[in-house]
Parts: structure tokens; sequence; C-alpha cells
């Protein structure tokens, strides 16, 4: 379950991990041909995606040049990839989703063998504001001799609350609730309800991962 999420006030989480972000929203297909109601429903496992602006870094080789002649190191996150296990049978408090992705970079200057540590971080947002935990690990990039290119493989995890992300159960019959061709609700998205979007929204949690940038980094990205 992995998807690209695009987010609007991303320097709270990029730079500092506070709240106020809007993350992805989803809704079902209603069928009334055979009196169902909408076909899926989101489970307890989190959807997981890169926030805008924070899946790039690009390192100078002089603070405050801004310049192509002036870029250092380039790099990129890719490959993203959620793992979540939602076991029906396993009702424990938490429910683990594991991150995985690789980073490709670049540099300009290929003379001598060269390490290069990018800090990135993998933070829980819930129904697309609030945000949870957020945790920064390192990346660690190796340059040989002459190479212009390097890539790396980084790998996490973060937990939800099973109970937190279960929607209610008198919401989850409002949003399956069978309906037949001809009803006057037929055609009506439940989703469309104030109560019932409140409730999806409250257990939506969103695995977000991207570099861990400074403020001219995160503006760079923003502007450029």
């Amino acid at each position: 379950m992995t998807t690209r999420t695009r987010l609007f006030c991303v320097a709270a989480i990029a730079v500092a991990g506070a709240a106020a972000l809007s993350g992805c929203r989803s809704k079902g297909e209603i069928v009334v041909q055979e009196g169902v109601g909408i076909t899926a429903v989101r489970g307890a496992c989190p959807a997981v995606g890169i926030p805008d602006y924070t899946g790039d870094v690009t390192l100078f080789r002089s603070a405050g040049a801004r310049d192509a002649a002036s870029i250092d190191v380039t790099a990129a996150i890719t490959n993203l990839r959620g793992q979540c296990d939602e076991d029906p049978k396993d009702q424990s408090a938490k429910v683990y989703s594991g991150i995985s992705f690789d980073v490709l970079a670049r540099r300009t200057d290929t003379r001598g063998a060269r390490q290069v540590s990018l800090p990135y971080f993998i933070s829980v947002l819930r129904g697309g504001r609030a945000v949870v935990t957020k945790r920064v690990g390192t990346v660690v990039l190796n340059f040989a001799d002459g190479q212009e290119r390097a890539q790396a493989h980084a790998q996490g995890g973060a937990y939800v609350d099973r109970a937190e992300a279960t929607l209610p159960e008198d919401i989850r019959s409002r949003i399956t609730r069978k309906r037949k061709a001809g009803d006057q609700d037929a055609a009506v998205d439940p989703l469309t309800e104030p109560e019932v979007r409140a409730a999806v929204q409250r257990a939506t949690f969103e695995v977000l991962v991207g570099f861990q940038l400074d403020q001219d980094q995160l503006s760079y990205n923003a502007t450029r």
C-alpha cells in the first residue's frame, strides 16, 4: 500500500515535526446492482508516502550558494515500500508497518573516495494533521574514487495503535450497509456525511518518509 502523498504544510514535518498537514484521503466505491455498500473499507495498515519537497536533497559547496555551478551532491529517495501484515487473528494493541527505500545520489566532483551521510525521518501522521511519532535516521552513501554515483538502502518502521486505526462498528455498518437500486439513498456516498467523514479521518494513519531538511533546503526544493 504505497502512495505519493500530497502535503501542503510540509515544513512542519520535514523541519520540526509539528502538525497542520493535509494527507491523503480515499473513498470507496458504491455498487447498487447487487445490494452492497462501499466495496472497500480501509483497514488498520497505514498508507505510505513521501511528503512534497522532501523526497530529494541538494548539498552546495558553500553556505548561501544556490546556483547550479555550486551544487556538490544531489540525492533522491526511490523505491519506497511499506509492508504491513494486518492479520485479523492478531489482536495486539499495535500494528507494525515496515518501511524500506533506496537513496540514489550523484556528486559533481569525483576526485577521491568520499562518504556522505544524509538524515531522513519516518513519521506517523493521523487524520492528515496530527504528527503522532517522528524518528530520524541516517543513510550513508559511499563514493569510490572517480565514481560519480552512489546508492544506499535504508529501512525502518512505525507502529500504529490498532484500536485508533479501526473504525467504530456503527460507522463501518453505515459505510458497508447494503443498498438496492431505487432506494432513496442508493447513490449517496456515506463518506460525504460529516460524522462518517470525521470518523474515517480520525482512524486514518499515514507513514511518511523524507529527508530531514533544514529551512533553506526545504525552501530551495519548494521554489526551484
